[in-house]
């Protein structure tokens, strides 16, 4: 039987229905807010593989492009894989959702939202993730949510929850805040240079108004919510607890106080090798495989509680940092510039075991990049991509295509450099910066925004001001807690948050978060916010130290540019037929064979009028311009022209008023005598006076030379 729930939420209504579609679904509902309707489902498997040492869950956001009224592009005509802004929103969706479920809770679960309809003002990606947090509760899956989000802006001093489109072009700050009733688990922000208690009181904002959402589902799951399922659970006797850990615990102890990454490393995973192999020599000959496969599994359990606790107290009671820092202490800082003669830019950044190679490559704005989705936005001219390959980390792994994790540390560094980046009317280029990830122990994608930085002012990219970022870790045991600056991959893995900010010298421009513990209070937020700031200033010292400002002029290898105003009515003319015309212009003007040599100049025209030429050599550039001018130039009617004839036909001669501007002087209007043959008067290449007089039926230029032959009237 269907169910509707309705709440008026900010002026807009939304409706959850329960009960008509997806019926055999463990958990499913239908979300309507505004005209945006998503379908979230949620489904258990119904077994557990008890062995796995992580949680299977799936959360997926499908994109259909027949919600916004849209026909797949290219040949199949159906979509395809998720564009970047579906597989980030699934990102937005799992991340407040995942540290909700039991530790020990291991059946697979899938959370599948479809997006049905797109209102632009009312984002489908929040509507997703309700709903996902609505079918997850009302299903027999354990969770201890349920959760919400919502988007804050700042528009004119005045903070609005889940801005309109209009709204949001306004804002001071694109916040996305997810939490449960009791506290905040997930950001994700951008910002125009906000300060830190701006940033804040958003947040505090935003989750005064996810208390009314929770509210809201809570009624919905006391209605029609199913008792949770029995699970199994990995059982482990105190006893075989008790004697791993007296067998591991010094050792262990010691291993995680070893400075070095990956002497740190070997030593744990030598210790935990060694404790399996002891146990597996001891029992394979009285055990099946499968009772031997779950002691062992049950060892390294243990063995990684021992390592969280150990690493804990080290933390936060002894206030101790493996690496012998400060709480507050950033790791050893290095950069360098100019490192690849023939990129646009390019700048190494360091931090400690942390290095970042960032590139910049400027192209015409005809290159930016095409968004098939659906979101109004379709296309973008200033991208930043993340790469992170396995020897980074002193691994092997999987070569490809990248994954959610690099497309979303490449999306939180383009949010952070975006605000700094100069219009298109200051800086007509296409701007792609790509970040080579060469070593990693912590934050790859802060370091990433600082080479970014420098790479771009080293391309001569006129940015508002340098960007820096740095993450910051939570350690919590017992009633106690430390924020640490700077954190290396232990303390992200073993710790509850990992918190990025990035901004310049007067705000914040990013800002990510994801809590792993069930959410962190005001106080904790602004210690690490003010922390984070002083990070940033002593980051920000060093680049500057490097490059202090964006380079005066781009790169010799780097496309010099030239932009000015034509009629709009002309573009046709300088296109040409099916494109000769332009192609004519680029193939003389480059001396080349083929639009699509590399040393092509590269012309864009816009429907206002603008003419934005490309090209490493100004020499091709004027060339170009000074064509596309003249086939743009207007005809004055009146105005005498020295011409040359081109051609000559039987009823008149074809004359050249300026190259790509061609009239007609009719045999009639050659002289003031009669002429029986046009070559009596004019030859090809002859140069002669005429006189602009109008356009024939075609819209061709006619000229006049007899109007010039004919004596001046004198004044009576």
């Amino acid at each position: 039987m269907k169910k509707v729930f309705e709440l008026d939420f900010y002026g807009r209504k939304i409706v959850v229905e329960h009960g008509q579609v997806a019926k055999q679904a463990d958990g499913a509902v239908l979300v309507r807010y505004g005209d945006t309707v998503v379908l979230s489902t949620a489904v258990v498997s119904k077994s557990a593989n008890l062995l796995s040492d992580f949680f299977p869950l799936m959360v997926l956001y499908q994109e259909k492009l027949y919600s916004v009224g849209k026909i797949p592009g290219g040949f199949i005509k159906r979509e395809g894989r998720p564009t970047e802004a579906a597989t980030l929103a699934s990102r937005m969706i799992d991340r407040p959702l995942r540290p909700l479920f039991p530790d020990d809770f291991k059946n697979e679960v899938q959370i599948v939202n479809t997006v049905l309809s797109v209102d632009q003002d009312n984002s489908p990606e929040l509507t997703a993730l309700v709903g996902s947090s609505i079918a997850v509760s009302i299903s027999k899956i354990p969770f201890n949510g349920p959760v919400a989000a919502v988007k804050v802006g700042k528009v004119n001093g005045e903070y609005i929850i889940n801005p309109t489109i209009e709204q949001t072009e306004k804002s001071e700050i694109d916040l996305t805040v997810a939490g449960t009733k009791d506290a905040i688990n997930m950001v994700e922000a951008g910002a125009k240079e906000a300060s830190e208690d701006d940033m804040l009181e958003a947040l505090m904002f935003g989750h005064e108004a996810i208390k009314k959402l929770i509210a809201f589902e809570e009624e919905i799951i006391k209605e029609i919510g199913i008792p949770k399922m029995e699970y199994e659970k990995l059982e482990i006797s105190e006893n075989l607890i008790a004697e791993v850990d007296s067998i591991v615990r010094n050792r262990l102890d010691q291993a995680l106080r070893i400075k070095d990454k990956l002497e740190k490393y070997t030593a744990i995973d030598d210790l935990e090798n060694e404790v399996i192999e002891k146990y597996k020599s001891e029992n394979e000959d009285i055990m099946k495989s499968d009772e031997l496969k779950e002691l062992l599994t049950k060892i390294a359990l243990i063995f990684h509680n021992i390592e969280y606790e150990l690493f804990r107290n080290i933390v936060v009671k002894e206030k101790t940092r493996a690496d012998g820092r400060a709480m507050d202490e950033i790791r050893e800082l290095s950069t360098d510039i100019d490192l690849l003669p023939r990129c646009h830019g390019s700048a190494l950044f360091t931090r400690g075991q942390t290095q970042s190679l960032a590139t910049v490559t400027l192209g015409a704005l005809g290159e930016h990049q095409i968004l098939d989705g659906l979101g109004i936005e379709d296309a973008k001219r200033f991208m930043l991509h993340y790469n992170f390959p396995a020897f980074s980390v002193g691994e092997t792994g999987r070569y490809g295509s990248p994954g959610r994790r690099e497309i979303g540390h490449g999306a939180l560094g383009e949010r952070a450099l975006s605000y700094v980046i100069p219009s298109e009317d200051e800086f007509p280029y296409t701007i792609r910066v790509v970040s080579e990830i060469l070593e990693s122990n912590g934050s790859s994608s802060q370091a990433t925004i600082c080479a970014g930085t420098m790479a771009l002012m080293a391309a001569g990219v006129p940015i508002k001001k340098p960007v820096a970022g740095i993450a910051m870790g939570l350690i919590t045991h017992e009633n106690e807690y430390t924020i640490l600056t700077d954190i290396q991959g232990m303390e992200d893995h073993l710790g509850d948050m990992d918190f990025k900010v990035a901004g310049t010298r007067d705000g914040i421009t990013a800002l990510q978060m994801d809590i792993k513990i069930d959410g962190i209070n005001k106080k904790i937020l602004k210690e690490a916010l003010e922390q984070a700031k002083k990070a940033r200033f002593q980051i920000l010292d060093v680049i500057e130290k490097q490059i202090s400002k964006p380079r005066s002029e781009v790169s010799k290898y780097a496309p010099k540019t030239m932009t000015f105003m034509i009629n709009p009515d002309k573009i046709k003319d300088v296109i040409g037929r099916g494109g000769e015309m332009i192609t004519k212009i680029i193939l003389e003007c480059s001396h080349v064979n083929t639009v699509n040599d590399i040393n092509a100049v590269k012309v864009d025209l816009e429907d206002d009028g603008r003419v934005i030429i490309y090209h490493t050599d100004s020499d091709i550039i004027n060339a170009t311009a000074e064509r596309i001018k003249n086939i743009a130039r207007e005809v004055e009617f009146g105005k005498i022209y020295n011409c040359k004839v081109v051609s000559v036909e039987d009823f008149g001669a074809f004359v050249e008023l300026w190259p790509g501007c061609e009239g007609l002087i009719h045999i009639s209007q050659l002289d003031i005598n009669r002429v029986e043959k046009v070559t009596d008067v004019v030859n090809v290449g002859d140069e002669i006076l005429a006189i602009a007089t109008g356009y024939d039926k075609k819209g061709k230029i006619n000229l006049s030379r007899k109007e010039l032959l004919k004596p001046k009237k004198e004044n009576k």
